[in-house]
């Protein structure tokens, strides 16, 4: 890997990462159009500490408040909105998280596939569009009950499969279920936290015990690469939907996967 690779992957991992556009469609367009080799566990890691220093960083107000009343429910009795919306922020988490540990390897191997990505990358496209065209926008996060914590945490574990995009299911999910715009998209983006922790532990947990070397150089790149892109990404997408709402990436959406469709039949 280059330092012009590592810079250009960290990006496109940043800004896709909570956009709706799908990130492994991005990731996967480097190594078959221009036949790039995988960029190993330690990079992996590196990108997901970037993206999550980014959302903490951008939410902080909101993460230490979170916290504070979730661990305030559990042993003052806290009874708050905020202690209600941070256990169902735990509450999404979970349908993910149990997915991903049962079916990781059937993803891996049948799911993983350029034929995948650009076909769940229309599909997904399309239907943020109808929701979105539809949506009655009304409610704001606080008002998710744990039918509707659950609902949009199972969308989050179908974006398991590759080309759905996380933030792309869980923005239709909740848009689906009346929240504004904006409520969706933090919706999305607190969600994102515990998942990338325990995803990049992961990660982090398979790059310790096998031993794979580190480039400490690439590693930093990918960490403020990504963080930089990611934390401009969140500022400026919430500031923007309101007014053009989701169309403009579900057009980017549809002529990507079509792209892809293009250019695996001529290959």
């Amino acid at each position: 890997m280059s330092y012009i690779e590592a810079f250009l992957l960290a990006l496109i991992q940043g800004l896709t990462e909570f956009l709706p556009i799908s990130s492994s469609a991005h990731l996967i367009l480097p190594s078959a159009v221009l036949g790039w080799e995988d960029q190993g566990l330690a990079f992996d890691v590196a990108v997901h500490v970037g993206t999550l220093a980014a959302v903490m960083i951008y939410f902080r107000k909101e993460v230490v408040t979170l916290l504070g009343a979730f661990f305030g429910s559990i042993f003052k009795g806290d009874r708050s909105k905020e202690a209600k919306f941070a256990w169902m922020i735990v509450i999404a988490t979970i349908p993910a998280c149990l997915l991903g540990l049962f079916l990781k390897d059937f993803i891996e191997l049948y799911l993983r596939s350029a034929w995948v990505i650009a076909t769940t990358t229309i599909i997904f496209g399309l239907l943020l569009w109808y929701v979105d065209r539809n949506a009655k926008l009304v409610a704001d996060e606080y008002q998710a009950d744990w039918k509707k914590a659950l609902f949009v945490g199972l969308a989050q574990a179908m974006a398991l499969i590759p080309g759905t995009s996380r933030s792309g299911a869980t923005i239709t999910a909740a848009l689906y279920l009346g929240f504004t715009r904006e409520a969706a998209a933090r919706f999305s983006f607190l969600m994102s936290i515990p998942i990338i922790l325990l995803a990049g532990g992961y990660l982090g947990l398979k790059l310790v015990t096998s031993g794979e070397p580190i480039h400490f150089g690439f590693l930093m790149t990918g960490i403020i690469t990504s963080f930089v892109s990611a934390y401009l990404c969140i500022h400026f997408f919430l500031k923007l939907i309101s007014r053009m709402g989701m169309t403009p990436f579900v057009i980017y959406r549809l002529i990507l996967g079509v792209g892809l469709f293009g250019f695996l039949m001529m290959s």
